[in-house]
């Protein structure tokens, strides 16, 4: 998902931000909401950028792209989210368990939980783009030929 290099979470706001411009003096962001408000955050916000940030699972590779995680929402949720990001700690283990069965439930805490919920309906509304598959993944599997093709062809080539 390389829309999620583009939005970043910054500590000490509430929300998600996009990420318009680097500067020496810090970073340029445009909050993903209606007021699409621009900020200058200094050199000492911490700024989080999404597609760097992963979930802990029970596995060895110890944790999984919040990538992967997000777009497991939505493959199982779409736009129809049930679950309360205010919800009782159980509701939220619960909907944790359903989209990644092996979360490390000692490590992930009931308010990352919450915050994954809040960033994908942020998500959803605002940056729609973010779950939406490549068009060039999709032309490059259809159009793939299998190994018995491809020397087919090759031969057929070889002969004119």
């Amino acid at each position: 998902m390389e829309a999620l290099k583009q939005i970043a979470n910054i500590a000490g706001q509430s929300g998600l931000f996009r990420i318009l411009k680097p500067s020496r003096n810090g970073v340029i962001v445009e909050s993903l909401d209606d007021k699409k408000a621009k900020t200058m955050m200094g050199p000492t916000a911490r700024v989080s950028v999404l597609n760097d940030i992963s979930i802990y699972v029970d596995t060895p590779d110890q944790s999984i792209p919040l990538a992967d995680v997000l777009l497991a929402v939505n493959d199982k949720y779409g736009e129809t989210l049930t679950v309360d990001p205010k919800g009782s700690p159980s509701e939220l283990a619960d909907f944790m368990a359903s989209v990644v069965p092996d979360y490390d439930r000692e490590r992930v805490r009931q308010a990352d939980i919450k915050k994954l919920i809040v960033w994908f309906g942020i998500l959803r509304q605002y940056a729609p783009e973010v779950f939406e598959k490549p068009a060039d993944e999709s032309v490059e599997a259809a159009t793939e030929e299998t190994p018995a093709e491809a020397s087919a062809a090759e031969t057929e080539e070889e002969k004119a």
